[in-house]
Order: structure tokens, then sequence, then C-alpha cells
């Protein structure tokens, strides 16, 4: 199915007019080679650039001739490769190698352009005729730049201001080579359903975090073990066979798949995941709002908060979808893909698909789960994704990456509606033993677990967004009276170094029946230090809470009340500083 998804992505792409045609790829380039029409080398022109917003130059972008699929072996590319194929140099100490990469490109070129009678093709092959490899790191162009060069970049040609692969006849005589070049085994294409010609190589995926930077495959068998029945690799011409795509539906899918990892835009990396979305039409403006609702704003965006909101609430309501006065199509088929590296492959993380509407609505309701009271400085209307994953890792540790497996379990629960994965609870639950604390993300993401898993069966009255003053759920008001008993103790020793949270947070959600009663000590002592009004509004405090039990303390509770616990503590302490802010805000008014 991920092929079919991408194979009709490139179908619309492509009357768009926003993809390479059959034949050519898109691929980074770095460097022009400057010639003239007799192939003398004259200068060297840099295509990086500074995409706006960014923070250094990248590699231009560019429609070449379709790339070879790179093995361990030489296999020269078509008018656009490194410097070992068209300089016959490099930086790793290996100038046979190189020597040989060269000569498979002059002899691809002069195969190639033999007949085509243009000036361009005229000068490239002079070029590879005359060129010495001996002295091409002395070369006067090639000198000055010889560590960039070396350093993997991709080079063309241009010949009087034209690059080569833009060339008329050049073009023309590539086009006609690959439609005449045949003789591949035909069958039953997986992706379309027809017979055709079957790809024994899939090109390379680029893009892919943490994967090779020459490319990684999505389809590919190159051991014995891998064989199925009747597709045997003995000769390594049935590679493609054992998952038979022809190499009209092989050269969509690769090429729509490398247009959506090339598009920065529209790329996310969470942990190890590399993610990629798209709406079934090419429609870019659902990618925007898409990106926008789960992953929160980016430099490159074009869409705002009042944006989404109107968008999100014309959703809720079932109305009609517009972004900034044009239509969106909530059945639009949408499409997630989270893919990570794994050798010279690529392993798949999750497919999700929906339409539109379908994948807003399910982020939709995650927002709603984790709504809950915020302080005062938290200017995030919504929890994105990072933000929310970041709360699960030691954000003083070397790495803040959230666990892999987790992360994309947790993206799959917001954009199918299941439940949230265990591991989020879990990690939440570490984060707020290590560090003693519970944030407005961890409170939120403990909300929205309670709340949303079918497993947990919790009094939805501690569960609201803000809090709960009538409930006697033992955890929930043992957490409220936690928070009084710091408050109390601050209003007695104020400034003091280690309170009662530092010492006795974890264990007093752990082991209420054992901590309680040092608590109810401790808070005594505190008490006679305050005056008499003062005193006497934490009593009743006290009193009313204490007074919600009819069973003893529970010597230990499970981890679901813990988490209901530190959820009471957070409720209450947020209106203790509710409370502050509103009257500092009518002393200053």
């Amino acid at each position: 199915m991920i092929l079919q998804a991408l194979a009709s992505y490139y179908e619309a792409l492509k009357q768009k007019g926003k993809i390479s045609p059959p034949g050519w790829s898109a691929a980074k380039v770095t460097f022009a080679l400057l010639l003239a029409e007799d192939g003398t080398l004259q200068g060297i022109q840099g295509l990086k650039y500074l995409p706006e917003g960014a923070k250094r130059e990248v590699p231009q972008v560019m429609d070449v001739p379709e790339q070879v699929k790179k093995t361990s072996g030489v296999a020269s590319n078509f008018l656009c490769e490194n410097s070992s194929y068209f300089l016959g140099i490099d930086a790793k100490g290996k100038p046979e190698r190189s020597r040989q990469c060269f000569e498979a490109a002059r002899a691809l070129h002069k195969t190639l352009l033999a007949g085509v009678d243009s000036p361009a093709a005229r000068a490239v092959t002079a070029f590879f005729d005359t060129w010495s490899v001996e002295d091409a790191a002395q070369h006067p162009v090639i000198a000055p730049l010889y560590d960039e060069l070396t350093a993997g970049a991709n080079l063309i040609f241009s010949v009087n201001g034209v690059y080569a692969q833009n060339d008329a006849a050049i073009a023309e005589k590539w086009e006609k080579n690959k439609t005449e070049s045949g003789g591949a085994r035909e069958e039953i294409c997986l992706v379309t359903g027809e017979r055709a010609p079957i790809a024994r190589l899939h090109a390379s995926i680029k893009g892919v975090k943490g994967a090779q930077s020459s490319g990684a495959a999505l389809v590919s068998f190159n051991v014995a073990a891998l064989e199925s029945y009747g597709k045997e690799m003995s000769d390594d011409t049935g590679q493609g066979y054992n998952a038979p795509v022809s190499e009209k539906a092989a050269f969509a899918y690769t090429t729509a798949l490398n247009y959506l990892l090339a598009d920065r835009k529209h790329v996310q990396h969470i942990g190890d995941t590399t993610v990629v979305y798209w709406a079934e039409d090419a429609d870019e403006r659902a990618q925007d709002v898409f990106g926008f609702s789960l992953f929160g704003p980016s430099s490159d965006d074009v869409i705002t908060d009042d944006d989404l909101e109107g968008v999100l609430k014309a959703m809720a309501q079932g109305g009609p979808l517009y972004l900034k006065g044009l239509p969106l199509k909530p059945q639009n088929k949408f499409y997630v893909l989270g893919l990570a590296p794994n050798a010279a492959r690529l392993s798949v993380r999750f497919f999700l698909q929906d339409t539109f509407g379908g994948m807003l609505q399910h982020i939709q309701r995650h927002y709603d789960a984790l709504k809950i009271i915020k302080p005062a400085y938290e200017k995030f209307e919504l929890l994105p994704l990072w933000r929310l994953l970041n709360e699960t890792v030691n954000q003083k540790s070397k790495d803040k990456s959230a666990s892999p497996p987790m992360a994309g379990a947790v993206l799959r629960s917001i954009l199918t509606g299941d439940d949230y994965p265990a591991s989020l609870f879990e990690n939440v639950m570490l984060r707020i033993r290590a560090e003693q604390e519970i944030t407005y993300g961890r409170a939120s993401i403990l909300k929205a677990y309670f709340l949303r898993n079918r497993s947990i069966h919790l009094p939805e009255e501690v569960l609201e967004v803000q809090l709960n003053e009538e409930t006697t759920y033992m955890p929930y008001v043992l957490g409220r009276l936690f928070s009084v008993y710091v408050e109390i103790q601050e209003a007695a020793n104020p400034g003091i170094n280690t309170t009662i949270k530092d010492k006795y947070f974890n264990s007093a959600a752990a082991t209420p029946g054992v901590i309680f009663p040092v608590l109810i000590a401790l808070a005594e002592k505190h008490l006679k230090k305050l005056e008499k009004g003062r005193k006497t509004h934490y009593e009743i405090m006290l009193v009313d809470l204490w007074g919600r039990f009819e069973e003893d303390l529970p010597k230990r509770m499970a981890v679901e009340d813990q988490g209901t616990f530190y959820l009471g503590y957070y409720y209450q302490t947020q209106k203790r500083y509710t409370k502050k802010d509103h009257k500092e805000e009518e002393e200053n008014g």
C-alpha cells in the first residue's frame, strides 16, 4: 500500500509540474564545472544557496538524468556525479579506484553523447578526452576547492551558461536511450496490477536521518535467504523479482519519496524516525495545516495560530474548511510515513492513512484530552508533539531524543485515536520521580493518558481541565493535601533550602500510609510559626481535605493512583499560584 500511495502521489505531482518526468530525478548539486567548447575547464560555479530561515547554505536541487543504484562496485551517473567520477580525485587515499571511476564516467559519456551535435555535447566529450587525472589535484581551478570537491559533492557541467542536462539535444538523446533500453523480465507489477518490465534494482532513497548519505533502499533483496520460490538470484539478475515492481512504478514511488524527503518544510524528525506526510492530490496546504497542528509552528510556516484555530473549529462543527479563504478538502486521502535507518536499507516504523479531515479530528481529540490549567508563564496554546516527547526525556542528558519506539507509538495513537502507549505513561512517571517535579506538560500527559486509555478506570471528576474541589477520590485528595503541606512549610520557613517536597514527594505518592503521619507532625510545627489568621486558614483547609476519607490510608498505592496523586498535587498548586497572580494583578492595577 505504501508504494501504491507514493506512485499515485507522483502522478498528482506530475500533473502539477512539480516533479521530475520519467528518466529524470532530483539531485542535490553543489558545483558546476564550467567548460569551454574545446573541453577545457575554465572555472567552477558554486550552486549552494541560503534558504529563507535557514542558518547555513544547502545544495540546489536540480533535475538530472535518472541516477543509477550505487553498490560497492563502480557505476557512473550521466551528467551528475562526484569528483571521483568527473575529475578522478578523492580524499580517501584510493587513487586506483578514482582512476576506475573516471574511466567508467568517460566511457558512459562518450557512448551516450556519440552522434549528439551540440556545443555542450562536444564540450563534455572533449573534456573526458583531454582531462588529466594525474594532474587534477594541482589544477589551478581545482586546488582552491579541493576539500569541498572531494567531500562527496555532486558536480554537473555547464557550457556557455547552459547546464549540460538542460541542453535540448542531450536531453533528447538521453530520453531516447531510456526508452530503447529494454530486456527486462516482464511480470505482473504489484503496484499497478499490469504486466510490465520489472525493475531489477530500485533507486536509492536519500534524506532519511541516520541513513547512508548516498541513499538507502526501501525494497531490496541481496542474499539467498531472501529468495522466494521461482525467484532465485543466482546470477544477480533477479533481485527485484521477489517483490516485482515495474520499472515505471519503481521510478514513480522512488521519485515521489525523494521529493517528499527533499521538501525541508514538510519533513519532521521524531527520535531516529524521519516523518513525511502528503495528500493524495498533492495539496500542499493540507500538508501545511497537518504539520502546524501536530508539530507546531516553524520558520517556514505560512499559516498562523488563528488560521489553525479556524480550521479546527470548522472541523468540530462539521462545516466547510477554508485556509486563507481557499477551500480545503476534508475527504482528501492523507498519508503519514515514518522511516528509520537500517544499514543500507530503510525500516518502515509506521504507515498511517485516513482522510485529511479524519486526521485533523484525531489531532483535535488528542489536544482536547491534553487540555489542562496551565501556569501564567506558559505561552503555548497547544502542546506540540516535540514538546510532549521532551517531557519524557532528561533534558540534562547528552542525548535528548525520546525513545524511538515510544515516539512512533505516540504518533500512531494520536493519528488513529487509539490508546496512548503504556511507555508514554511509564517514561513520564520516571521523569517525575527522578526530578520530583510535575510540569504542565507532564500533568497534561497524565490527564490525557488516564482519560483516553480504556484499560484505566478513574473517576472522570479527577480528570477535568481545572481543580475539582468536590471529589473524594483518595489518591487525588492526597496529592492536594501534599500541596497544602508544601505551602504551609513555605509560609512558615520562607527560602528554606530542603523542603518536604524534596524529601517526600515520591514516597508520599507511593506509600502514603507511612509518610503522611510524618507530614502531619511536621505541619503542626510549621503552623505554630504562623500568625493566627493564616494558621486558621490552613487548618480549615486540612480539616476539609482529611474529612473526605472514609477509610485508612493505603500502605502502598498502585502506579496509576500515584499518577493521580501527582495530578491532584498539580491542580492544587496551580490554584494557589493562580490566586497569587490575580492578587498581584489587583495590587498593581
